[in-house]
């Protein structure tokens, strides 16, 4: 239970996200594939709905301070400035940004570009979520490849290849 909570805890976090949660729940704690994709899936997924909601609120609310609302008016500004640009591509762009396994990248920083975008969690969550299963199957593909060529190099086979 202890590593389930643990990788399910561990998925939620800004910047580690799934990205860190997979490969801890396959190659440490050796979990089923299945389930270590569904606990970090839902644990990464979680706290968007809660971050599209209320996010914005919560950068209104840090850019109507005069000493340290400038970043987060600039957030504001950026996000009012490329929505009308963005329409068109906005649920491909969202989900491929989100898709991609690196830092920066992740639930997180989609909620954060829904909110300065101003989509709502019903415009936000399908492309995020869809970006999150899709780096789910890259994490997973890269863990097991990394495992196979990590049992490769510390294997018989090795010294097998370049004899004894």
């Amino acid at each position: 239970m202890i590593p389930i909570l643990t990788v399910f805890l561990l998925s939620m976090v800004p910047v580690l996200e799934l990205r860190a949660a997979l490969p801890l729940a396959l190659l440490y704690y050796d979990m089923p594939m299945w389930s270590a994709c569904l606990v970090t899936v839902v644990g990464n997924l979680l706290p968007v709905p809660f971050l599209v909601v209320w996010g914005r609120r919560v950068l209104e609310w840090l850019a109507s301070y005069e000493k340290f609302g400038r970043p987060f008016r600039w957030i504001l500004r950026l996000g009012e400035k490329k929505v009308s640009k963005m329409h068109k591509v906005l649920f491909v762009g969202l989900m491929l940004f989100v898709a991609v396994p690196l830092p920066g990248t992740g639930a997180w920083t989609g909620s954060l570009a829904a909110i300065t975008l101003n989509l709502k969690l019903k415009k936000a969550f399908p492309p995020i979520a869809l970006g999150v299963v899709i780096a789910c199957a890259v994490v997973a593909a890269a863990c097991i490849a990394g495992g196979e060529i990590a049992e490769w190099f510390t294997s018989d086979r090795l010294i097998n290849l370049f004899g004894k």
